[in-house]
């Protein structure tokens, strides 16, 4: 099984992970929006092979999509307001500031992608 994200810490134990679809079914560099648990997040899948998860809400004060953000690397470009968030731990490069919420993401041998959350989450 390939875990993807840089988030490794001992409360990973305790996520339970949800199959949001195959991973043919995520373009390369293309976000896709699944809902899970009554949260809107984007899923983007690199050209390295990684698959990221955030919350398909932009940190910019006046908000915004990030599901149609350009994505280069582990970077993805918010569209309305051309920040540059790190997909791994979502958060904002400088100059700007701020951060969104991120998710630990794996891919099964079978290719099920797979987002993970606390049992807690609250929707």
């Amino acid at each position: 099984m390939k875990s993807v994200q840089a988030h490794q810490s001992s409360s990973d134990k305790k996520l339970t992970y949800y199959t949001v679809g195959n991973i043919n079914e995520f373009i390369v560099r293309i976000g896709r929006v699944v809902h899970l648990r009554g949260k809107e997040i984007a899923v983007f899948r690199s050209e390295e092979g990684d698959v990221f998860a955030l919350e398909n809400k932009s940190p910019h004060p006046k908000g915004g999509p990030l599901a149609e953000g350009i994505v280069s690397g582990r970077y993805l470009y918010e569209p309305l307001h051309d920040w540059k968030i790190d997909m791994a731990d979502g958060l904002v490069q400088a100059p700007d500031t701020g951060s969104v919420q991120t998710f630990r993401v794996r891919v099964t041998d079978g290719g099920e992608v797979q987002i993970g959350m606390t049992p807690s989450f609250r929707e």
